[in-house]
């Protein structure tokens, strides 16, 4: 299922940010939604995008981490397992091997998660 905006018309997204904090979920909604809207760059790529972010920022790890939020975003809108698993590869160069590790073992809970 791909959405139009990954962001506004996913209403389970929604639910979850707003099942961190109400308020923290309605400000995400609007603030992401309007940069998930704008319409150069499809909503796959910005679904990956998100991802490469969470690899430099090592979001992957904690409560209300967004990674797992962006893996499903990112299969959501049509990127395959192994897209996935290339973009973590080749940011194994730019975001640190380190890094990626631990973003493979939590993409691999995910999808465990998922069988």
């Amino acid at each position: 299922m791909t959405y139009k905006n990954a962001v506004l018309n996913d209403l389970d997204l929604q639910k979850d940010l707003k099942s961190i904090n109400e308020k923290f979920g309605d400000f995400c909604t609007r603030v992401a939604g309007e940069a998930w809207g704008l319409p150069l760059i499809d909503q796959k790529t910005k679904a990956l995008i998100t991802i490469a972010v969470d690899v430099v920022n090592q979001d992957q790890v904690g409560p209300g981490s967004p990674f797992a939020a962006h893996v499903h975003m990112a299969l959501k809108q049509g990127a395959t397992v192994a897209e996935i698993e290339e973009l973590l590869l080749f940011m194994c160069v730019y975001g640190g091997f380190n890094k990626v590790a631990g973003c493979f073992g939590v993409l691999n809970e995910i999808l465990s998660s998922q069988i």
